[in-house]
């Protein structure tokens, strides 16, 4: 892949890169949209990865091409960095990673490059392709401009670079792109970014299965309404405990500044939330705000006209999945006999809460979880945002190619369009590792 990239770069180019860079995607095992709320998430990199041919130049300007003819070319000054927010094109996800590497150093004069994409991430799926790319870009920028960066550190950097197009995610994708290793997926934790070594059981594989369901979080304001809400969560709850609720962002701040376990945590949100949905004037009643302060304060610019927000539901599924996070590793740490069938309802159970109480699943998606429980998944999940893109299962290794085999038959055999998606939407895969820079000899 590396030498045919290398062709296609001299073809376009016409002359021959310097470096090049790799970062995976990733799978999310447990631990969805708790992220951006503090709490640890259990994902490993997958094999597929975004790959990058560049070759700095003498001039200030950056030219960006991909091997895949449906993305346009795109050139501009890499000292004047505009970021369309309305538009989510795959440039701008690398303009994100190369504008964070940028800002970081306060470069003045930086590199002009040459850049050829290659992915075999299938795009708005649920792997984590943009912020791959992003990840990609920042790695790229770096080298190209002779500086270093521990991996923690670019991490950090791709995460928050990475809402320059607009998305408020929580860092687990770029943490993973960088941090993972081969053969192991990671428990994440936040603040500090660290990552341990979670082995999984021999006994399963992990299987991805896309629902041909396209899901661009930036392209639509899903995603940005459960940040909004947790976030009010987090004020309504800090404020019924008599915590300073401005100074409170996340939902973990608040069971930390409380000291209570996650279960304690549980019950508070039953006790302090009705599960009605709560009016903008009710959110504003209960902190004592107007609603131009509810709006300037504390929503984001694409969740100012949502009108009701639901906070029992999304509180009560980042406590639980959180909890069921802290259970997957302990699963994993002390290998019981029946730990396969454990994890399994772990994942079952995180689904459940993810389509009823976070309410970001989609009848395909349901579907296919369904499918893959029938043919012998263990446990089967939404992977990534959800509103489309995958589902993730655990399957005993012994079933796996009866599984493969059933699951293609049912789900993607039936329809034309998804049968042409088909190689690149059923696979099992295994922990990969992380992005690396591979230089030209």
């Amino acid at each position: 892949r590396l030498l045919k990239l290398k062709e296609m770069f001299i073809s376009k180019f016409g002359s021959v890169p310097k470096f090049y860079v790799r970062a995976p995607g990733r799978v999310n095992l447990i631990g969805e949209h708790i992220d951006y709320c503090g709490y640890a998430v259990l994902p490993m990199a997958i094999e597929q990865d975004i790959l990058i041919a560049v070759e700095p130049v003498k001039t200030q300007v950056m030219h960006l091409a991909n091997t895949n003819p449906s993305y346009q070319d795109f050139s501009t000054s890499a000292n004047n960095i505009e970021i369309n927010k309305t538009k989510p094109l795959w440039h701008n996800y690398f303009l994100c990673g190369l504008k964070g590497i940028q800002e970081h150093f306060g470069l003045n004069n930086p590199t002009g490059m040459n850049c050829l994409l290659d992915g075999t991430i299938p795009p708005s799926s649920g792997l984590s392709s943009s912020s791959a790319l992003v990840c990609c870009a920042g790695l790229v920028t770096l080298r190209a401009n002779g500086k270093t960066l521990s991996k923690v550190e670019l991490a950090e950097i791709c995460t928050k670079s990475e809402r320059y197009i607009g998305t408020e995610g929580g860092g687990m994708d770029q943490s993973i792109s960088f941090l993972a290793e081969e053969g192991t997926a990671k428990l994440i934790e936040f603040t500090p970014l660290r990552a341990t070594d979670v082995r999984l059981p021999s006994g399963a594989a992990f299987v991805i299965a896309n629902s041909c369901v396209e899901m661009n979080k930036a392209a639509t304001s899903h995603y940005n309404i459960r940040v909004a809400e947790c976030r009010l969560a987090t004020k309504l709850l800090s404020k019924s405990k008599g915590l300073d609720w401005k100074k409170m962002l996340k939902l973990q701040d608040v069971q930390v500044r409380l000291g209570v376990s996650l279960e304690e945590m549980l019950t508070i949100v039953e006790e302090v939330f009705h599960p009605e949905p709560y009016s903008t004037e009710e959110i504003c009643k209960c902190l004592g705000i107007s609603l131009e302060e509810l709006h300037t304060q504390i929503l984001s610019q694409n969740t100012r006209d949502v009108s009701t927000f639901k906070l029992y539901q999304r509180a009560k599924h980042v406590y639980s999945e959180a909890a069921r996070v802290l259970e997957f590793k302990k699963i994993c740490s002390e290998a019981p006999a029946n730990a396969i069938q454990l994890l399994g309802e772990l994942m079952n159970q995180s689904y459940i809460s993810c389509k009823e109480l976070y309410e970001c699943s989609c009848p395909e998606l349901d579907r296919l979880v369904d499918i893959c429980l029938q043919f012998g998944a263990v446990g089967s999940r939404l992977t990534g945002a959800g509103w489309g893109g995958c589902t993730v299962s655990m399957v005993p290794t012994d079933k796996l190619n009866n599984f493969l085999k059933n699951v293609e038959a049912a789900y993607y055999q039936p329809n034309v369009q998804k049968v042409a998606l088909e190689n690149n939407s059923l696979f099992a895969t295994k922990p990969g590792r992380g992005a690396l820079v591979y230089v030209e000899a």
